[in-house]
């Protein structure tokens, strides 16, 4: 997969939807907002503060409000885009350029910078932490397996509970924990090839 240094190169490998990002990013260029490029898409900032971002998809395109949460969403055009997981990103789908109102998408483009220059954020609670039994029991009787555990960082550790205790069965359980043993051992992540 190719680097995306710029959004022109973002938008020049989504040709399919070229009209639907030129006329969004031709939006989001006319504010005071920096263009850059994280997570490989086109991403708007106020003093370094991510406030939006654009993205193709296979169905559509999107805008991703940092903070969305905070936003009134008058016209009822905001999503989460994975309920349960994200509390204060919100996104806005379009299939066409004809579903693209440049008046109402500037209005909330415009409320989502002056909350973010009014420092306004939406506050992330914390997890649970989550203990697997499981885990901690594979982890006590294999010294070197509980070694390798300990020089993981506090976030991995977490993730492999959570990964083992979000599986339903007990059969699940136990093929993942069989699935992340060797990952353990060689100091990998549960999630690190998401996060390169």
């Amino acid at each position: 997969m190719m680097k995306i240094n710029t959004a022109d190169e973002y938008l020049q490998n989504h040709p399919e939807w070229i009209s639907e990002l030129t006329l969004l990013r031709s939006i989001l260029i006319d504010t005071e907002l920096t263009e850059t490029i994280k997570w490989g898409i086109p991403t708007y900032t106020i003093k370094n503060k991510n406030v939006v971002g654009l993205a193709a998809f296979k169905n559509h395109v999107g805008l991703w409000f940092f903070n969305g949460a905070l936003l009134k969403d008058r016209a009822n055009m905001l999503m989460n885009a994975q309920e349960g997981i994200t509390v204060a990103q919100r996104q806005w789908r379009f299939q066409s350029i004809s579903e693209i109102d440049k008046n109402l998408v500037a209005e909330y483009i415009a409320e989502a910078i002056q909350n973010q220059k009014e420092g306004k954020e939406v506050v992330i609670p914390k997890k649970k932490k989550v203990i697997s039994e499981m885990l901690k029991n594979k982890l006590s009787s294999d010294e070197n397996l509980k070694a390798n555990f300990k020089k993981l960082t506090p976030g991995k550790q977490n993730e492999y509970h959570e990964y083992i205790e979000s599986a339903k069965r007990e059969a699940t359980k136990v093929s993942r924990i069989d699935k992340i043993i060797p990952m353990i051992l060689n100091g990998v992540g549960l999630n690190d090839k998401y996060k390169k």
